[in-house]
């Protein structure tokens, strides 16, 4: 049975279990890493009239079965939208599990992300170090594994399930956001454009449900990014990572339907 995300909802999971039926809904999933610009791509498609969803609800996917908890667990919050079509997740950490099995539905859109090494992995240590709880990710060593061991499970996902999703180079909804965002509208067939406007929503810069650093809080896309010049990271873990990071997005872009890259 799968756990109750903390703080999402007060409806528990083994209530839901015990009244399934059809889905209602279509599914958006984005598979990504941490500090890749996802919160912000959340934000931007969890404001579009068609789709309900904008945060990361710590939920594994593995059967039909899921997918309702997941509908059930938004309708708790009251935050499905009238004009639905989709309801949105992601999933960041290999700890969690999206099974291809789910894929033989046609109501499951995936997007898919990454970013290159540096920046992210400075990001990962920068955000871990300003928590001030002594985390593993503080420390370049940790970041720099979860980061391969991360994208390294994104490309065998896609090598197993050629064809099933779309890819983007995260930094583009940044340096290109209108480009990136026609490109989702019409991956996503939606009837009205995405905009780099977004809602402050209730759980908008709360730790654990995504980026609680104060530009989340925005309500637009801010192109200017850190530098992180403070932060080392060791060469010769730089370097794997970035072995690592073409080698796997080499695989990625090759298996997607359609992609968008720099």
């Amino acid at each position: 049975m799968l756990a109750k995300p903390n703080n999402y909802t007060d409806m528990p999971i083994k209530d839901i279990n015990q009244n399934k039926k059809a889905c209602a809904y279509q599914h958006i999933f984005l598979l990504s890493h941490m500090r890749a610009n996802t919160s912000l791509i959340s934000h931007i498609l969890g404001s579009h009239p068609q789709i309900s969803g904008y945060y990361e609800m710590h939920l594994s996917y593995v059967t039909e079965d899921d997918l309702f908890t997941q509908e059930q667990l938004y309708a708790s919050k009251d935050t499905v939208k009238s004009s639905s079509k989709y309801l949105f997740d992601k999933i960041l950490h290999n700890k969690y599990e999206f099974l291809p099995e789910l894929l033989v539905s046609k109501k499951i859109k995936i997007l898919l992300s990454i970013r290159p090494p540096e920046q992210t992995i400075k990001s990962i240590i920068s955000l871990f170090q300003n928590k001030k709880t002594g985390h593993p990710y503080a420390e370049p060593e940790n970041a720099t594994e979860y980061y391969i061991d991360r994208i390294t499970k994104l490309a065998q996902f896609c090598e197993r399930n050629k064809g099933s999703y779309y890819y983007y180079d995260a930094d583009l909804i940044r340096t290109s956001p209108k480009k990136t965002l026609d490109c989702m509208q019409k991956w996503l067939s939606l009837t009205t454009p995405l905009t780099g406007q977004y809602q402050i929503f209730s759980q908008t810069g709360r730790p654990g449900a995504g980026d609680s650093t104060g530009n989340m809080k925005k309500g637009r896309i801010v192109q200017r990014q850190s530098n992180y010049e403070d932060i080392k990271i060791p060469r010769h873990l730089l370097q794997n990572a970035v072995s690592q990071a073409h080698r796997c997005k080499d695989l990625i872009v090759a298996h997607a339907i359609d992609s968008i890259t720099a």
